[in-house]
């Protein structure tokens, strides 16, 4: 009984030893992290908004996040947001590089599953564009009283131009 307990003892501290080291050695890895590099925009550019819906997405971080991760990265793109839950597509582009045929390829890349329907393109650069009343629609009386107010005095002054056209002319 002693020699067991003496084994047992011996195998005991022997595992202990060999077990508990003090000084481990960290294994190091290297990963790379994409970074968001500021994109510079072209002044010169003339930029437009298109909105399309988005089907086939399932959720908000692999679904929306990748497909705005996608369309951001390509060139000629200013801004890219995709809302999950609306199932929308924003993107502002630089029409002389970006085509929203371009757009429907990169969702259509991304997986086989997201399909573009609805899209909807805007000129972002229409300088002249008299104010519409329709935008003053879903309003409370006052507030629409005000907003057609604003849109006659705009539609009737001799200069349209909107801030963001004054530098360009």
């Amino acid at each position: 009984m002693k020699k067991l307990r003496t084994i047992f003892t011996i195998l005991m501290l022997t595992t202990f030893i060999v077990a508990c080291k003090d000084k481990t050695n960290p294994e190091v890895k290297t990963v790379e992290v994409e970074t968001m590099a500021a994109k510079t925009t072209d002044p010169n550019a003339t930029y437009a908004k298109a909105e399309f819906t988005i089907d086939g997405m399932t959720c908000a971080v692999g679904c929306a996040a990748t497909i705005e991760k996608k369309i951001a990265k390509m060139e000629g793109v200013k801004s890219a947001k995709v809302d999950f839950d609306k199932r929308l597509a924003m993107v502002e582009y630089d029409v002389a590089k970006v085509t929203p045929n371009n757009l429907i390829e990169t969702v259509a890349k991304v997986g086989d599953t997201y399909k573009v329907s609805d899209m909807k393109t805007i000129n972002a650069s229409s300088c002249n564009k008299p104010c519409d009343k329709t935008g003053c629609e879903g309003k409370t009386d006052a507030e629409k009283a005000a907003c057609q107010k604003a849109c006659t005095a705009k539609n009737a002054s001799t200069d349209t131009k909107k801030s963001c056209c004054a530098a360009k002319a």
